[in-house]
């Protein structure tokens, strides 16, 4: 038997880099199109969304780290126009993904009475009559927000909102529950950031509305699961089984199956990684480039970072997401981003969009160790002037 091939830590991360994108050279300012756009979405397989918006809305941050300044609404035409090419649910966490992935995700969406948040599973059970009132009016009505959902039942069914006890709360938790288990799913966001719900066959494009509306037309479980971990060796480029399940949080009993598919259609090859103490694996397609000339400002929430021990290993770089700590226990800031520069992660950044005054806020600036020279803050300075016209904030302040 042959020897595993073995990979240097820096020609990972070069493949890694690679992988997520970041191998090729970004677009003019402002010049992106529509088909660059998809090219990010067939890269990365799943764009991760969250509602801190201190600098962007998340999910905007991925695209700009790879076509550097362009029209969002791009990404909000891919998201809410038809034929849609990103469609919402719960992959890495909540997330964007090409609607082809949707119907990958069953196994996840027939477990929704068991491992959806506990208020979805309550409401449910306690109230069966509102969930069922709730479907039937996005089906009717919809696309609709929770807001309109609870406004449409109070004037339809005002009896039975003081039979049942129901609130805007529950109305938002039966939408919830639907929308883990499928059947219903998100035609967009409005400017406030709130989910529009209708049906799948609204949002689905026509080639899915079967298999989306037949649970026997849909793929198998173990076919799933080796779907889903193609999409996340393609993404990672070189992985270890913890990177490659973490992508669409498969469980090991999930994933390792699907991986040992992957390596008999030798779609993966087994390989060792200076400095890892666990098996990792090659796509077979993963660029081996010798040189990445990246720069870039990352999302805490970038699919480039999602794991931190991989993040660890491969650029010995220590990120921790501190919004959730005590401001006087936080290191590095509030909302940092990792500063990528050439094939390294060399610095991160505590950025805030003040949009009242224009101005994009760097409040603390933090290199790695032997960084932070004058060639490297010179192009930290212009990739965030980049970021403030991007956003269109007309001043940058550095606190050094």
């Amino acid at each position: 038997m042959m020897e595993p091939m073995r990979l240097s830590t820096a020609a990972a991360r070069r493949i890694a880099l690679a992988a997520q994108g970041f191998g090729v050279s970004r677009p003019q300012p402002w010049t992106a199109t529509s088909r660059q756009v998809q090219r990010v979405i067939d890269t990365v397989g799943i764009v991760q969304i969250d509602s801190v918006n201190v600098v962007s809305r998340s999910h905007y941050l991925p695209f700009y780290s790879r076509l550097g300044p362009h029209d969002s609404t791009l990404v909000d035409r891919a998201r809410d126009r038809a034929p849609r090419r990103l469609v919402e649910y719960w992959a890495h966490e909540a997330s964007l993904i090409p609607p082809s992935t949707w119907p990958l995700l069953n196994f996840r969406m027939r477990r929704a009475h068991d491992e959806s948040w506990g208020g979805m599973q309550r409401v449910k059970r306690d109230h069966p009559e509102l969930v069922d009132a709730v479907l039937a009016e996005v089906r009717a009505r919809g696309p609709l927000t929770s807001r309109q959902v609870e406004e449409a039942l109070a004037h339809d069914l005002p009896r039975d909102r003081e039979q049942w006890g129901w609130n805007w709360s529950l109305v938002k938790s039966a939408l919830e529950h639907l929308f883990w288990a499928g059947e219903v799913s998100s035609a967009g966001r409005t400017t406030q950031f709130e989910r529009r719900y209708a049906v799948p066959a609204r949002v689905l494009p026509a080639s899915l509305r079967e298999p989306a509306e037949s649970a026997a037309a849909r793929p198998s479980d173990d076919e799933a699961f080796v779907e889903l971990l193609r999409i996340a060796a393609r993404a990672h480029g070189v992985g270890s089984e913890q990177c490659l399940r973490d992508y669409f949080r498969l469980r090991p009993e999930q994933a390792r199956p699907a991986i040992e598919a992957l390596l008999s259609a030798g779609e993966l090859e087994p390989v060792t990684i200076d400095g890892w103490r666990r098996p990792a694996y090659l796509h077979r397609d993963a660029r081996r480039p010798r040189r990445i000339s990246a720069r870039a400002l990352l999302s805490p929430f970038d699919s480039l970072v999602w794991q931190r021990d991989r993040t660890s290993a491969l650029f010995g770089f220590d990120y921790r997401l501190e919004i959730y700590v005590p401001e006087e226990k936080r290191v590095h800031g509030y909302y940092v981003l990792p500063f990528l520069l050439g094939d390294d992660l060399v610095g991160r950044v505590d950025l805030k969009a003040d949009r009242a005054g224009g101005r994009l806020l760097a409040r603390r600036v933090t290199w790695e160790h032997g960084r932070g020279g004058a060639e490297d803050a010179r192009e930290l300075h212009e990739e965030l002037a980049l970021m403030a016209d991007w956003l269109g904030l007309a001043a940058l302040e550095v606190t050094r």
